[in-house]
């Protein structure tokens, strides 16, 4: 007989292969449903207290994590239905496909010197404002950007689904939108979004300083040094005003060999960030290279997380 757990696993592998084959599902995104529905409850639960943000992000993030239990529950007599909703979800949560080519696109803009362009096309990765950012502005949050969101849209969800199956891949999930919508600090969510942003930096303790680890490892698959990872995520991730994404861009940056951090500005508000990593700020060159390193790091967790799922 087929041993649960390793159906899981299976599963896991197998919604990792789509995404990277596929990429994300071209209509009806199911990420893209919740925030839907996440956004018109927002209208109905909102109030200037962290006890309804609380309520909030309890009431989506257990609907979420619940559907997950409901599924893994109504396949638990059929293997084959259970691997199938498995990959299903695991393919649904992941964005590892859609940031590589992200990062893909802007290195070819800026190569071609198309600033206009790169301007445009960072609000796919992050929400900095780029209206005065260089060339070389513009390959450093691309590539910081691939570092946070390797940790946050590729290893996370791995990770937590390897340990807690179906509920735990959509449960991430649910919590991590909820975070990039509600999480940030603005005068209307900084006190309704506080238990999003808190309970986001707590699942993403663990998976962050695996991202963090597993760059270190693949440094010398892009041409760094392991000792210069690590050395970068030791001295330098404190710098950074994020618990989660200083470790792994400071990991990134060092395997890179390359220079990030620095002053970012959100909507009108700045942000000062220490250096992470040594040598020259990134070009287009450290950029693809960050792409390649993010691939690598992916396939370092899916392996995690399919052992994790095999051994629960």
């Amino acid at each position: 007989m087929v041993r649960s757990q390793h159906v899981i696993a299976a599963g896991i592998v197998a919604g990792y292969a789509a995404d990277t084959i596929f990429g994300d599902p071209r209509r009806g995104h199911p990420v893209a449903l919740f925030g839907s529905g996440a956004d018109r409850l927002e209208k109905y639960m909102w109030a200037n207290s962290r006890r309804s943000g609380l309520a909030y992000a309890s009431a989506c993030v257990g609907a979420a994590a619940g559907v997950g239990a409901l599924a893994q529950a109504l396949t638990r007599r059929s293997p084959a239905a259970r691997f199938a909703v498995t990959a299903a979800a695991t393919w649904a949560v992941l964005g590892g496909r859609g940031l590589a080519e992200e990062g893909e696109q802007m290195a070819r803009l800026l190569d071609a010197g198309d600033l206009p362009a790169a301007r445009a096309r960072l609000a796919h990765l992050c929400g900095r404002d780029a209206t005065a950012l260089d060339s070389t502005g513009l390959a450093r949050a691309a590539t910081e950007s691939i570092a946070e969101n390797t940790s946050d849209a590729v290893v996370a969800p791995l990770v937590w689904g390897g340990l807690a199956g179906i509920p735990g891949l959509l449960g991430y999930r649910a919590l991590n939108t909820l975070d990039a919508m509600v999480g940030h600090r603005s005068p209307r969510h900084e006190r309704f979004g506080w238990a999003a942003a808190r309970a986001d930096d707590v699942a993403n303790l663990v998976p962050s300083r695996l991202s963090a680890a597993a760059a270190v490892a693949a440094a010398p698959l892009v041409g760094g040094r392991p000792a210069r990872a690590l050395r970068a995520w030791r001295r330098d991730a404190a710098r950074h005003p994020s618990p989660n994404a200083g470790p792994v861009e400071a990991a990134f940056a060092g395997a890179l060999g390359v220079r990030l951090g620095g002053t970012n500005s959100y909507g009108g508000r700045t942000e000062n960030r220490g250096a992470l990593g040594d040598g020259p700020a990134p070009d287009a060159v450290d950029l693809r290279r960050s792409v390649r390193l993010s691939r690598l790091v992916g396939v370092a967790a899916l392996g995690c997380a399919a052992a994790l799922a095999a051994c629960r």
